[in-house]
């Protein structure tokens, strides 16, 4: 049995669509349906139910998809194996990455990376954090980047740095005025917040509860960016991590407050698939991370915190 007929199979189902796969491997819409007629012939099987729209795997098919997405899998590693033998560094690396991590401070890893490794084809993806973790899970990103990270069945997390948290507010507000406040002091104030189920809003709410800090949440978005906008606008104040606001107070639109006491903070880690070794690229990548949070004298070192139990 050819391989090629086995990739054409994962990918109809991939793509839930026979002429999608076509177009992905140049070839004819017929000439993928008389592949998979061929492979349900020789198992003497259905291997998806054409009844209904769009087509389902049955059982068998489910079971045949798993183990030939493996063996593609494999025989596409093993070939990339053999043809870079003759150069180590001549290898693919892609990591996806919150937006929030900044852009700047990203492509300046990136950047130094590249020179490092000029031979490597690094690619960088900003995605929201769900599709992080599902780029990392379906194999189609090497490492993730996001905040809380939280180890899962399929993914291990290997701390990086944690970010200080700051009240974020109006230059008018009257907050705006302290240089550090204790978050009972927000308590009763338009709080602009994260989107229930996102772990920054788990526990941001977790820590105003422990403080006795009850807010009127008044707007709810999926990322930093908006929220600051909202914040601009006198909307509300937010608890947001430092680093993403500098360009902000730089300019005056917004002002930042420090949190007394222990303070807030906001875990990264980089997360990979437990059953797959990192390559030596990505093992290189890793270190010169964590080696920027080490010597970095705004952050608190990875070692200083454990990884959060929040939802990823």
């Amino acid at each position: 049995m050819h391989i090629r007929s086995l990739k054409i199979f994962c990918d109809v189902v991939d793509r839930r669509s026979f002429s999608r796969a076509a177009d992905d491997n140049d070839i004819s819409q017929s000439n993928v349906s008389h592949m998979v007629q061929a492979l349900e012939e020789r198992l003497g099987v259905q291997l998806l139910d054409r009844s209904k729209r769009p087509f389902e795997l049955t059982e068998e098919g489910r079971r045949y998809y798993d183990g030939c997405r493996q063996l593609v899998r494999q025989y596409e590693e093993l070939e990339e194996e053999v043809k870079t033998l003759h150069d180590a560094e001549a290898r693919r690396l892609v990591v996806a990455s919150i937006y929030s991590v900044g852009l700047h401070h990203m492509s300046a890893f990136m950047q130094r990376f590249g020179k490092e490794h000029p031979r490597a084809a690094v690619r960088l993806e900003y995605l929201h954090p769900h599709r992080v973790i599902e780029e990392v899970e379906n194999e189609d990103a090497d490492l993730g980047i996001v905040s809380y990270p939280k180890e899962t069945d399929t993914l291990t997390a290997i701390p990086w740095r944690s970010e200080p948290m700051v009240v974020v507010c109006h230059p008018g507000h009257r907050l705006a005025r302290e240089t550090a406040i204790e978050l009972k002091a927000v308590a009763g104030e338009s709080f602009v917040a994260f989107e229930n189920g996102l772990a920054p809003r788990t526990a941001i709410d977790r820590a105003l509860a422990q403080n006795h800090a009850e807010v009127n949440v008044t707007l709810e978005f999926d990322n930093i960016e908006t929220i600051k906008r909202a914040i601009e606008i006198d909307a509300g104040i937010s608890i947001l991590p430092e680093p993403s606001v500098r360009r902000e107070i730089a300019m005056g639109s917004l002002a930042k407050i420090a949190i007394g006491g222990d303070g807030l903070f906001r875990p990264l880690g980089i997360v990979h698939r437990r059953d797959r070794p990192l390559s030596e690229l990505a093992r290189q990548f890793v270190g010169l991370l964590k080696a920027d949070a080490e010597f970095s004298a705004d952050l608190v070192p990875a070692s200083a915190f454990q990884l959060d139990e929040a939802p990823a």
